[in-house]
């Protein structure tokens, strides 16, 4: 799978190729469906930035970021299921109900995903667009 950052920046080139890694180690579903979910994710912003952040020892693998004038979501591999994680899930549009998990908190909003389940493209790269649009309103402030 390609890079998909900027050429200049040697860490984000260096997260994508970890996230390639991490679909390539999973031999199931979960690595088809979080690679789609990833192809998603760029096709509604190219700009989309790649990282791995919260290393530790019980996952030093870290968590895949997806971030565009702050975080937009987190994607976290389970053994049942993928977990995207939206920072600020909580205060945008969901008019498909895409968001199945963690609906009770005051800012976050994920999508958990298992095995069989669909995702509607459009709907998907819709809320990834409200999370970016949400993010630069945030910043103009």
């Amino acid at each position: 799978m390609a890079t998909r950052q900027s050429p200049s920046s040697h860490a984000a080139d260096s997260a994508a190729a970890e996230i390639d890694a991490k679909i390539a180690a999973l031999p199931d579903w979960r690595g088809k469906t979080l690679a789609q979910l990833r192809n998603l994710i760029h096709e509604a912003d190219p700009e989309i930035i790649e990282e791995i952040k919260w290393r530790k020892p019980t996952n030093p693998a870290g968590v895949a970021v997806w971030s565009h004038a702050g975080i937009l979501c987190t994607g976290e591999i389970y053994r049942d299921k993928l977990k995207l994680t939206f920072a600020k899930g909580a205060a945008l549009p969901d008019p498909a109900g895409l968001f199945n998990a963690s609906l009770d908190g005051n800012a976050r909003r994920a999508i958990d995903i298992h095995d069989g389940d669909k995702i509607d493209g459009t709907a998907f790269k819709s809320l990834i667009r409200a999370a970016i649009a949400s993010n630069a309103a945030g910043r103009k402030a």
